[in-house]
């Protein structure tokens, strides 16, 4: 990897098209959302809007790899991710709901451990300066506060260098500093080719992106379904009246 503008430039071997393919998540027997397409390429960005519970989290869940559509194709560089699942996962940060802090070690600690993990130990002290995060290097996981613990994960985004970066309502307890942060690493990360995918309900500055709102598409999904079904009485009962 080389260095663009101060941040981490993806090499060749981590280039490549993110592309969904007629996606749909079904979990307890109730479809999330079907059919949902898109083609990103390098440096570009896709923003997933929609109230709470619409699936927004379950549609990061399965870009990220961790959870298997019930139908449909995700593929990176012209493969389905699922022929090596394992190494797609090194591609991916993945930033959720939980924070991952835990209260014994020490902010510094934290990030440590995930930019070993990748082998670049180097760029903890980098992701501390860049985040705000210098003051409290040496304060452990349990005397944080919740915006104080969602910036260390946002730091995570820094000290281990993935192409793609999937972001599930990562601007919830920050404050207004930080979420300006949080604007400019994205906007170094799509610099240097890396691609994002960031899904809120509320207000993001992501510039350039494409939009997918899955309330809308769950209302045109909803109006499909009641014309099929419409559709369905309308011939049950021509078919009565025929056998009538």
């Amino acid at each position: 990897m080389e260095l663009y503008g101060g941040y981490m430039n993806i090499d060749n071997k981590q280039k490549g098209e993110l592309k969904a393919n007629n996606l749909t998540c079904v979990r307890g027997e109730k479809t999330i959302f079907s059919k949902v397409n898109f083609t990103l390429s390098r440096g570009e960005a896709l923003l997933v809007t929609g109230p709470n519970g619409i699936g927004k989290s379950s549609l990061l869940r399965v870009l990220s790899g961790f959870l298997k559509p019930s139908k449909g194709e995700l593929s990176w560089r012209d493969g389905s991710v699922y022929q090596n699942i394992e190494e797609y996962r090194t591609l991916v940060h993945f930033v959720g709901h939980s924070d991952c802090i835990k209260s014994s070690l020490t902010v510094f600690e934290h990030l440590l451990f995930w930019s070993r993990l990748r082998g670049n130990s180097s760029s903890a002290y980098e992701a501390l300066e860049r985040t705000g995060l210098l003051n409290l290097a040496q304060t452990p996981g349990r005397f944080l506060s919740a915006g104080q613990k969602k910036r260390v994960s946002i730091a995570r985004l820094i000290s281990t260098y993935s192409p793609l970066w999937f972001l599930d309502e990562p601007t919830v307890t920050l404050d207004a500093d930080s979420e300006k942060k949080l604007e400019e690493l994205i906007i170094d990360h799509r610099s240097g080719g890396g691609i994002v995918v960031v899904a809120t309900h509320s207000k993001f500055r992501l510039d350039q992106a494409l939009n997918l709102d899955m309330g809308l598409k769950a209302i045109e999904e909803d109006e499909s379904e009641k014309q099929k079904l419409k559709t369905y009485e309308n011939k049950n009962k021509q078919d009565t009246w025929e056998e009538w």
